[in-house]
């Protein structure tokens, strides 16, 4: 086995492990520094709306050895407003300018030609009305907003409520990094954006869900047992598949990162970057949010209740009066849980990873002990 195969197989027992629910306020803090940071480049630098959604032309050049800049130049003494201009990767150029209409367009394209000197026939123009992109941005705000009223009903069937409300505040976090980071660096924003904001979104439930599972599975019949809060719980449920989320979130960035840097910064294929700088920031707040925010809310939300205030009392007065009689006041190797028989409270730590039914142990052999 693998080193990190081994740690993580220690992690999965509870051997090691790392206190993120204890810490949480210092990720809620990180997170919200964060936030604060993309609503304010979003404030500041706005968004750099496609034609998809502000309606103009696009026109297409032959091959040039006209530089980006001076393309620019042209196209806004040309049309008026600010163009954006992309170098493809066989030495054409992309060159979008906004609220344009067909007349407008055609001198453009004119002005372009002798500009770039080259024939205005050569130069390719695309029309997009203002229209079309006020349809195609409420249809992807409709979508969004299905999305996560969907999500929020069936994780509060499926779990419960402040599983719920702690994914939504994670998506609601994604999604706010991942548009900041567009305001802030300038990329275009198209519809292969939305179709990459929509892919994050379900891959950071996915590591969420992963959690969620193994912290509803642990805590089943918690309150019978006097050794674990629901937040250390939460926090074994973390530990237990923290390896698993970094393997998936890696395998998913490297093919992603490739497209971002070597498709869209290398080769030129600037229409990349449109849903890979979306896929690429999404996946690794997903990554983290589900970490670091999600279930260490639900941490916070579940031990407001009265039962689980209640149990954490009890298991620190069960640890102080062990502390007092010398006894090791340590929290155990392993919860103990068993499916049919709930948690094992009178198991030590170091055999609480192997266990059988009561009255067994974990080899079967009879312990003595009365059923």
């Amino acid at each position: 086995m693998s080193r990190l195969g081994a740690f993580g197989a220690r992690l999965y027992r509870g051997e090691v492990g790392y206190d993120f629910v204890g810490k949480r306020k210092i990720w809620y803090g990180i997170s919200i520094l964060i936030t604060i940071t993309a609503i304010v480049g979003l404030a500041v630098r706005g968004l750099n709306m496609s034609i998809d959604f502000e309606g103009g032309a696009v026109f297409t050049t032959p091959k040039t050895s006209v530089s980006v800049q001076q393309a620019e130049t042209f196209a806004k003494e040309a049309s008026g407003h600010d163009a954006v201009v992309q170098k493809l990767g066989n030495g054409t150029l992309r060159i979008q300018v906004t609220a344009l209409d067909t007349q407008q367009a055609d001198h453009v394209g004119s002005e372009l030609a002798k500009d770039l000197k080259v024939d205005q026939n050569d130069i390719a123009a695309d029309l997009v009305g203002p229209s079309w992109g006020e349809t195609i941005a409420n249809k992807a705000w409709t979508g969004l907003a299905v999305f996560m009223l969907l999500v929020v009903i069936y994780l509060a069937i499926a779990f419960e409520w402040r599983m719920a409300l702690a994914a939504l505040v994670a998506l609601i976090h994604d999604l706010t990094i991942t548009v900041g980071v567009y305001a802030l660096v300038g990329f275009e924003v198209s519809p292969g954006t939305v179709i990459g904001l929509l892919t994050i979104l379900g891959y950071s439930l996915y590591d969420t869900v992963v959690v969620f599972d193994s912290l509803k599975e642990q805590s089943k019949g918690l309150t019978k047992q006097t050794r674990w809060s629901y937040g250390e719980i939460a926090n074994r449920s973390i530990n237990s598949t923290l390896v698993r989320s970094i393997n998936t979130t890696v395998v998913a960035l490297l093919p992603v990162a490739g497209l971002l840097f070597i498709g869209g910064g290398v080769l030129g294929a600037g229409t990349l970057n449109d849903i890979s700088l979306a896929l690429f920031v999404g996946l690794a707040a997903g990554a983290y949010s589900s970490i670091f925010i999600a279930t260490p809310l639900v941490a916070d939300l579940k031990e407001r209740e009265p039962q689980m205030k209640a149990l954490k009392k009890r298991v620190l007065a069960k640890r102080a009066a062990a502390a007092a009689r010398g006894e090791s006041a340590e929290e155990p190797a392993e919860s103990g849980y068993d499916e049919r028989d709930g948690y094992e409270d009178e198991i030590p730590g170091p055999a609480a990873a192997v266990v059988g039914p009561r009255g067994r142990d974990g080899r079967g052999r009879p312990t003595g002990r009365r059923r």
